[in-house]
């Protein structure tokens, strides 16, 4: 799975690096070195405004805040979304839960990486502790990491046009893990090579298929790990001292 990732770039960054045509400055998130589930996060879709609602009506790229953790357009609760924060490559397509959201609902998360955690045994008290790593494209460069979101409506909110009574959120597909991260926990998240965000955000683009063949390798391998403090494992701490290398 993949419980808490990075992600720090300003979003004039992210908005050239995605091609993003529409995003509102009023909406910055700022960057966060430990990203829970439940927060707010950047996440780069594509959509037909609604003021132009034609049926080929070219879609615009935006980005946009959503909630991390997937809340189904058919959830009684908005708390359901804190049990579906990831969304397994192998069964995506036909999970109730995800299933419309990868026909129609995709988008990117920008990530400077991801953490996992290692079951590692003292070797003088025999204890079993978990150790976090930092896994992250040995470059530098910028995670995409694939992604699908949803639409909920409350119900207690009684118009439509009032912002309240829509939540977007979102979960973040996994993989079998590759290179460094295989090292440290099975599973990954699933990350796009930068020639397959067209396909992949594109609304219009609902074969399953053709999708689940973007889908099939993380993008470019190229991954390195390092171990950080156990400071990440509380999710009120933040800094760029967590991703700082430590001692195992």
């Amino acid at each position: 799975m993949c419980g808490r990732y990075v992600s720090t770039r300003a979003p004039e960054d992210l908005v050239r690096h995605f091609r993003v045509t529409a995003w509102r400055p009023k909406e910055a998130l700022a960057p966060s070195w430990n990203i829970a589930p439940t927060d707010r996060v950047w996440a780069v879709l594509e959509r037909v405004p609604r003021e132009d609602p034609e049926a080929d009506a070219t879609p615009r790229r935006e980005l946009r805040p959503l909630r991390w953790g997937l809340v189904p357009s058919w959830a009684k609760d908005p708390r359901t979304g804190a049990r579906l924060i990831n969304a397994r490559v192998e069964t995506v397509h036909v999970k109730p839960a995800f299933r419309r959201a990868f026909a129609r609902h995709r988008c990117l998360l920008p990530a400077d990486g991801f953490y996992e955690w290692q079951r590692v045994e003292d070797a003088h008290t025999g204890r079993v502790r978990k150790q976090p790593w930092f896994i992250h494209p040995e470059d530098g460069g910028i995670m995409a990491l694939a992604d699908l979101y949803a639409h909920w409506r409350d119900p207690h909110v009684p118009r439509d046009d009032d912002p309240a009574a829509w939540l977007t959120t979102c979960t973040i597909i996994t993989t079998d893990a590759t290179d460094a991260a295989g090292r440290v926990h099975p599973r990954m998240p699933l990350a796009l090579d930068a020639e397959h965000y067209d396909a992949w955000l594109d609304p219009r683009c609902r074969d399953t298929g053709e999708l689940r063949a973007l889908l099939d390798t993380p993008a470019g391998g190229h991954l390195d790990a390092r171990p950080v403090s156990p400071a990440v494992n509380d999710v009120r701490a933040d800094g760029p001292e967590l991703v700082a290398e430590a001692a195992p």
